[in-house]
């Protein structure tokens, strides 16, 4: 059987180019830590590995205190969140803010944050619109040393106007660090950290196209200098003292060449996925679904859908047994019993939420693959059991 993969905002496919870098890399077995030939090779490896990166984030002249690499996207936000945090001085601001609707390794750092005396304030995304009025309101009163939003939400495929919002928190405290979970826009849309205005941005190698188990976070390097975040990860003081352990070249490499094949054909990719999603939108019209298309700006990739009184796990099951991967929500928490929090804050009721799959597109997927899911659906909402209301 044939499998027909639709879960690309969970992991993609790994690309030729990564996994010849990766293969090369491969050979490359020094520590780039190690004062020796063998290390001073893994060391110009792993430069090139930074540069090649920052480049696609439009660093053209990078520092090495100005993209870290990390384990995953998960680790970076963490670093920038608990850094900054643990970084800030006990006189400043205790306030942060976020949105309700943030990826599970931004929320749980919040609720960490919250135990540690912190004040958190989530910025309502009802309908996939950032809340900037409600933003507004609340710089009249506070004044936040952090601001964390992401770019794309991972469910609901929603783009939030993140350089307007973190253009008001800078207006009301311009000490004030703002931090942006680009993993699910990374090239994806085209932007820099400072075209959002963002002094921290988290990227991930996995969901274009690179090997898992490699992040990176930008960070401004006015930060590095003023020392405003901390390591929470100690040891031998890699990555400019920011994330010790050695560090996992062969992925970094895979990312590399993952990035620099993405950037390359950016604009293509946006463009074959756009077509995809047009003609998805075509067929699932002929089909008793709902799809949540945010009110505001959105990424083609993501397709959020809620079935007609069918539990998303059922139809997940009916799909895979066909070869069709989706999935019913971020893969982080996908095995939680909790309805997503993300959708309910999208606007959908408990049950709508329950009933909710999402379908993400990655450039690989061809015009069968949406046939393949649309007979797939059509055919299983015929057959599958409806919940007794």
């Amino acid at each position: 059987m044939e499998t027909v993969y639709l879960d690309n905002s969970a992991t993609t496919e790994l690309c030729a180019e990564a996994k010849k870098k990766m293969s090369e890399a491969m050979e490359i077995y020094g520590n780039p830590s190690s004062l020796h030939a063998a290390g001073d090779e893994a060391r110009k490896l792993l430069s090139s590995a930074r540069a090649a990166v920052a480049k696609t984030l439009g660093i053209r002249a990078v520092k090495e205190d100005q993209l870290i690499f990390t384990s995953c996207g998960s680790e970076a936000n963490n670093l920038a969140l608990l850094g900054v945090a643990q970084a800030r001085s006990s006189h400043s601001s205790r306030t942060v803010i976020t949105t309700d609707s943030e990826h599970p390794s931004v929320e749980n750092c919040m609720k960490y944050l919250e135990e540690q005396g912190f004040s958190v304030v989530r910025i309502s995304t009802h309908g996939g619109v950032l809340d900037l009025e409600q933003l507004q309101k609340v710089l009249k009163t506070e004044k936040p040393f952090l601001v964390s939003m992401m770019m794309v939400n991972n469910e609901t495929g929603a783009v939030y106007d993140v350089r307007t919002a973190f253009a008001y928190a800078k207006a009301a405290n311009p000490a004030c660090i703002t931090h942006c979970d680009a993993v699910q826009g990374y090239l994806k849309r085209v932007f820099t950290p400072m075209s959002i205005g963002a002094d921290m941005v988290t990227v991930s190698a996995h969901k274009i196209h690179g090997p898992k188990g490699v992040g990176a976070l930008y960070i401004n390097p006015d930060i590095i200098r003023a020392k405003k975040i901390k390591p929470f990860l100690l040891g031998g003081g890699q990555e400019s003292g920011l994330r010790s352990g050695t560090e996992n070249l062969i992925g970094i490499c895979g990312f590399w060449a993952a990035a620099e094949a993405s950037y390359s054909t950016l604009a293509e990719n946006i463009r074959r996925v756009e077509e995809l999603r047009r003609y998805a939108a075509e067929k699932l019209a002929k089909i008793d679904v709902k799809v949540n298309r945010p009110v505001g700006e959105a990424v083609a990739n993501i397709i959020s859908i809620t079935l007609p009184s069918i539990k998303s796990q059922t139809m997940l099951s009916e799909l895979s047994s066909r070869g069709i991967c989706v999935s019913n929500g971020s893969a982080c928490s996908s095995h939680s019993k909790k309805v997503s929090s993300v959708l309910l804050s999208f606007g959908l009721s408990e049950d709508e939420a329950d009933c909710t799959i999402r379908v993400s597109l990655s450039e690989f997927n061809r015009k069968e693959d949406i046939d393949a899911l649309s007979t797939g659906l059509s055919e299983g909402i015929a057959r599958l059991v409806r919940i007794r209301r």
